[in-house]
């Protein structure tokens, strides 16, 4: 039961997490309000006023995952939503070279330009599976610019799951051919076995396969071999920003013990962290659980 459930959730975060990238671009005048791509990894569409709030979509989903967080937050929050270049759209860059540095640069050179730049507080961020890695790489690096921060299913180092001595050196191998395999598809689309992973609807189920057939393989490809090569447990520490860490257990995939005891133990060196588990819930627990998961974002932007 145990090795299935290392599967189950190795299958699950194989399937959305997803040299030294140049410096972001500055936006131009008025792309601080505007549709704008910016430093070429991502776009980023802001709307809404009020205190600053970044979401950040996970491997192979567009920012459209955001769609029903965004519509009730913007009355209260000036929203800036990431799409990473080839979820949605264009690959554009992202069709070469590793991915993942350079939207963490890419974004935190937004944050210095269109909210530290303008005076503003530090903005919240709420990232999902990469998007989640995404945010926790901005806050141990530059802590300073991060206000607070939502972490929705994701680990610090993805070779957590091959055991307790995976390192990066060891988990490279898998990494390269995973990365392999995945870059030879025409596109992203997740298969029936992972789609059972995603989700615990058949609702949910049908709203990833939508968002993954428009994802460009070559991009989801680097982005996992840039997540599983990624170990960032030694930086945690350096997070002063408060971290919610929400986790989905669904009692029919995995025992409640086992979920609990990896999450803790991936958080265990963050000092600021909470974990919070929403239970009857799958990877895209925005999908499976929205009430619960919109009452986790009001209480986490309300603290």
């Amino acid at each position: 039961m145990k090795k299935l459930a290392i599967a189950a959730l190795f299958t699950l975060l194989v399937a959305n997490l997803a040299g030294h990238a140049n410096a972001a671009e500055a936006p131009t005048e008025g792309a601080c309000s505007a549709d704008i791509t910016l430093g070429k990894s991502v776009t980023i569409l802001n709307e809404g006023q009020g205190p600053d709030v970044i979401l950040i979509p996970g491997l192979s989903t567009p920012r459209a995952v955001w769609d029903p967080t965004a519509e009730r937050l913007k009355s209260k929050y000036r929203l800036h939503i990431v799409q990473i270049r080839g979820f949605g759209d264009d690959a554009g860059p992202n069709a070469e070279g590793p991915v993942l540095p350079r939207v963490v640069e890419d974004v935190h050179g937004f944050i210095a330009d269109c909210i530290a730049g303008q005076d503003r507080p530090a903005p919240a961020i709420i990232g999902h599976s990469l998007g989640g890695l995404t945010a926790m790489m901005i806050a141990a690096r530059t802590p300073d610019d991060v206000g607070k921060l939502m972490v929705v299913d994701s680990l610090p180092f993805f070779g957590m799951l091959f055991g307790p001595t995976a390192t990066v050196a060891t988990v490279e191998p898998q990494a390269a051919a995973m990365q392999k395999m995945l870059a030879a598809k025409s596109n992203a689309e997740a298969d029936d076995q992972t789609l059972q992973i995603m989700s615990a609807t058949d609702t949910g189920r049908a709203q990833v396969k939508a968002w993954t057939a428009t994802a460009d393989a070559r991009v989801a490809a680097q982005l996992i071999y840039d997540d599983m090569t990624t170990d960032l447990r030694p930086e945690l520490g350096a997070i002063r920003a408060p971290l919610t860490m929400l986790y989905p257990l669904d009692v029919s995939a995995m025992p409640a013990a086992m979920v609990d005891g990896l999450y803790k133990g991936a958080f265990a060196t963050a000092k600021t962290a909470t974990l919070k588990r929403i239970d009857g819930s799958r990877h895209f627990i925005m999908l499976d659980q929205p009430a619960a998961f919109a009452a986790a974002v009001d209480a986490f932007l309300a603290n």
